[in-house]
């Protein structure tokens, strides 16, 4: 029901939106209308993000303040995901191009992706308070970066995987053309990676939704703060029990998620269509209604025209691109010093931050050790059973999505508004309901965990399934193979290396999740279960750096020991046995 609502109040309006008429100003219009919009947008945020640093900010519940906080919130996500794109192409090329640094930076990244979100909080808070004492962009800067370190790993993983798994046809094509590094990183790999890239965006930036409250209304110690948002607000309506400001904020994030899926993400999908290696695989033609209308503006036109223009004079002479052709392909030797430098730098960095941890955990008891590790074996039985069950149903219907272009047209809508919809806004709420009927913390939060991990594994399965080659899927029809046989011999081993890459980051997400789901406060009353995450959270509001230390630690060194006798058998498997370019 909700596919057709929005297919046919979109739909339609677009269609007579697009309709062919004889003058087209309204359109040229709505473009610049769209511009100016956006360009008033970010001079108020501006103004925001430069003010004098407020000791206290009071969350205003009415309904009127609502679309100002959308647009502060919205504004915090896009600049976290311009930084966790940019960090993905950077160092996920990086580890996947180096044997050297792929050593170290995918153990890194695995150590990262564990270490919960509050745990990032004191350092960066810190570390942008001393950069900007009375600037108000010092808080806007630490809860951006929160927001990254919900966002960069997915979509660094994902990359990762792409070019380890680039198929041999593509990688010889290269090869025979004479491709420099950058050619084939512009032309094949890039364009190999958008489709997985793009689903991989969508969970991102639904994660970064998710954890809106913990980035826009943080403590540390007895210092409380938080930012206009609409994450505070629904943190400011939550504690005070306001229900009616709840609605209103749960509502206002289904209307944005509603508008990103229209505006952004079924243009974005529609036009990586284009990027399928499969040619003769069944796809959606790459069409959209938005498409279509920036097509129609004579505005855009003008303005793509006359940056082809300046394009093409400053096309350089032949010789100068041979020449720095040339030096593309021969990186010399300045290339591998900059390459080992900033290895070292990392290593250098990193091993600082691990001396100042050691010198904390130096103060955690033994008692308060056994405690932890107690409550990380909880967190991690729940975390699993999250992870299995979300596979139950995530892996039969990814499948069945992204091998129909008919049903990946249909459900992309709600499935993009069902994963972007940050479920932590109603946590509290489902944790009283379970609690009212007998339902345990500790049972619910798998249930909670199971919410905000399915994502990871179903848009992963997705783009697993669309890149099927066509000609297998004919030699099973042809062969006539029952449904349980192509399953196990072509579906399930064709998706595993983007199911092993789901895994992790849904495993790396629910740990995150345990934060928010192991202890709640609704209505002046604190629920909590034993278990890692609500440990985190206890330490991160009573300020012990020690505690705080010890928790993130051993989070981390369960995740990291768990990618290393499981995630990496079963990557290297993948590589291996059932990648596509093999």
């Amino acid at each position: 029901m909700i596919h057709r609502f929005l297919d046919t109040v979109w739909g339609q309006a677009m269609n007579l939106l697009t309709a062919p008429i004889r003058h087209r100003r309204w359109i040229d219009l709505l473009v610049l209308a769209a511009l100016v919009g956006t360009l008033a947008a970010l001079w108020l945020v501006g103004k925001e993000w430069t003010s004098v640093q407020r000791p206290t900010v009071e969350i205003a519940l009415g309904a009127l303040a609502l679309p100002k906080y959308l647009l502060l919130s919205l504004i915090r996500a896009i600049a976290a995901y311009i930084v966790s794109l940019a960090f993905t192409l950077v160092v996920a090329y990086w580890a996947a191009k180096d044997p050297r640094a792929e050593r170290i930076l995918v153990p890194i990244l695995d150590i990262l992706q564990s270490v919960p979100l509050l745990a990032f909080l004191p350092p960066v808070l810190l570390l942008m308070l001393t950069l900007f004492p009375r600037s108000n962009i010092g808080l806007e800067l630490s809860a951006v970066l929160l927001i990254v370190t919900c966002q960069a790993w997915n979509m660094a993983f994902s990359f990762y995987q792409s070019l380890k798994t680039l198929p041999k046809e593509l990688e010889e094509t290269s090869s025979l053309y004479g491709f420099t590094w950058l050619q084939k990183l512009r032309w094949v790999e890039i364009p190999f990676a958008t489709p997985g890239l793009v689903w991989n965006s969508m969970v991102s930036v639904a994660n970064s939704w998710f954890f809106l409250m913990s980035a826009e209304a943080f403590r540390a110690g007895n210092k409380n703060f938080q930012l206009p948002g609409l994450g505070s607000y629904m943190n400011t309506a939550v504690e005070q029990g306001n229900t009616r400001a709840q609605i209103y904020a749960i509502l206002t994030m289904l209307v944005l998620v509603v508008l990103l899926d229209q505006l952004v993400w079924r243009p974005v999908v529609a036009w990586s269509q284009r990027f399928q290696v499969d040619e003769g695989a069944e796809v959606d033609p790459g069409d959209n209604w938005l498409l279509r209308l920036f097509r129609r503006s004579r505005l855009l036109k003008w303005l793509e025209k006359r940056r082809n223009q300046r394009l093409q004079r400053r096309v350089p002479r032949p010789a100068l691109i041979r020449k720095a052709r040339e030096e593309i392909q021969r990186p010399g030797k300045l290339g591998s010093w900059v390459a080992a430098s900033a290895l070292v730098g990392i290593l250098g960095l990193f091993s600082l931050g691990a001396f100042s941890v050691v010198r904390l955990l130096a103060e955690v008891s033994g008692a308060k050790w056994v405690t932890l590790l107690k409550a990380g074996g909880a967190s991690l039985a729940r975390v699993l059973l999250s992870t299995f069950l979300a596979t139950l149903w995530t892996l039969p219907v990814g499948l069945w999505i992204g091998m129909s272009p008919k049903w990946s047209r249909r459900l992309q809508s709600v499935v993009q508004v069902a994963a972007s919809f940050p479920s932590s806004l109603i946590f509290a709420s489902l944790i009283l309901l379970f609690s009212s009927v007998g339902i345990s913390l500790g049972v619910s939060c798998v249930l909670l965990m199971v919410l905000s991990t399915q994502w990871y594994l179903l848009f992963n399965i997705i783009a697993g399934a669309q890149a099927i080659p066509a000609d297998l899927r004919e030699a099973s029809t042809a062969y006539r193979m029952s449904l349980w046989k192509r399953c196990w011999n072509l579906y399930f081993p064709a998706v595993f290396p983007f199911l092993v890459t789901g895994w992790v980051t849904a495993t790396g997400g629910a740990w995150n999740a345990s934060i928010v789901t192991e202890i709640v406060t609704a209505k002046q009353q604190t629920l909590r279960t034993f278990g890692l995450g609500a440990e985190v959270v206890l330490a991160t509001e009573q300020g012990s750096m020690p505690h705080l230390a010890a928790s993130a630690l051993l989070m981390a060194a369960l995740v990291v020991l768990f990618n290393r006798l499981v995630w990496v058998p079963l990557y290297r498997l993948a590589e291996t046995r059932y990648a596509l370019n093999r």
